[in-house]
């Protein structure tokens, strides 16, 4: 989200070049939550026009998924994984990370949902690549979810974040059938919940948009599973679905749409303003969603292969699997 206007922007705004993503629109913020104290004074402004920022898009040969290649820094880095269950009834949003679920193993976490029905979190071994339990949650579009601190974070409205104790969620996920669980006490309001990720003790959520840049912000996430904004807004890129948080580097999935890529962003921590930040972006196939880290690789997350998607003919590239490569590929990149 733009306030000050960069010469960068006026030199390159009115650009129409190939494999451009998008160039900033106007946008007017509204805030539900602890984050309209710092952007009461921007709710009647304007964002000015952002750079627009090129990704790459010279493509490969046949891709080891379907559909025509993403680009060739995609195919070069990223490889098949675990296959997403349930497919045939929910359509997955969020992905996070679970580590030392049950004292020695580790999870994929997914979260999905299903029109008029309960959403659900499915637990994934990254070991096996076996689903090892399914939890339902009440109905939600699940965008996101993580743990940290004893707690699991996921999406409930689309400016709330539910937390459910991590020992009720292990309970569930060991029992048979689809247990249904509850959150506890009432969702946190924060600026957006469209996506979401932890790191370090700390959770990111910030909003989608596919009309321009938006933001994110940086959350403590205390004992209690209470989250203590921290006063700074970081810009994100077009149309984010999913974000990976390392020690140097933001990882955004974005897309909107069936019939076209995605973009994968890599950019280096430190400044907020994408303008500034040093970054490269790729193109990568179609409806990506969230993204996390495990065991030094990332876990790309797709909603193509959902019931939803897969049987139109419109729909670029069905991937009914996790997608997955190491983080230092990645990073070396920006």
């Amino acid at each position: 989200m733009r306030f000050t206007t960069m010469s960068r922007r006026r030199t390159i705004t009115a650009l129409g070049l190939a494999g451009v993503l998008a160039t900033g629109s106007a946008v007017t913020i509204a805030l539900t939550g602890p984050e309209t104290s710092q952007a009461a004074t921007q709710q009647a402004q304007t964002a000015t026009a952002a750079a627009a920022i090129t990704c790459s898009s010279a493509t490969g040969g046949k891709p080891f998924y379907d559909g025509p290649s993403a680009s060739k820094v995609y195919d070069a880095r990223f490889s098949g994984s675990a296959a997403v269950p349930s497919l045939g009834t929910h359509t997955p949003q969020g992905i996070g990370t679970w580590w030392n679920w049950d004292g020695k193993k580790n999870l994929l976490l997914v979260s999905a949902y299903r029109k008029g029905a309960k959403s659900r979190i499915y637990g994934i071994d990254p070991a096996t690549s076996k689903t090892v339990g399914i939890v339902e949650i009440d109905a939600t579009h699940a965008g996101g979810i993580t743990t940290s601190n004893g707690w699991a974070f996921v999406q409930g409205s689309t400016n709330g974040i539910r937390k459910y104790k991590l020992s009720t969620l292990k309970t569930a996920m060991k029992a048979a059938g689809n247990p249904l669980i509850k959150p506890v006490g009432a969702e946190r309001k924060v600026y957006g919940a469209s996506f979401l990720t932890s790191y370090g003790g700390y959770l990111w959520s910030g909003k989608f948009n596919d009309k321009g840049r938006d933001k994110m912000y940086q959350y403590k996430i205390n004992s209690n599973g209470s989250l203590t904004t921290i006063n700074k807004a970081w810009e994100v890129p077009t149309k984010t679905q999913g974000l990976l948080v390392t020690g140097s580097h933001f990882v955004f999935s974005t897309s909107y749409g069936r019939d076209k890529r995605s973009n994968l962003y890599v950019v280096r921590r430190g400044q907020p303003d994408l303008d500034k930040a040093k970054l490269s972006c790729f193109r990568a196939p179609s409806m990506s969603e969230g993204i996390t880290e495990f065991g030094g690789r990332a876990y790309l997350l797709f909603e193509s292969g959902s019931h939803l998607y897969r049987g139109d003919s419109k729909t670029l590239n069905v991937i009914p699997r996790l997608h997955k490569a190491t983080i230092a590929s990645l990073t070396k990149l920006a």
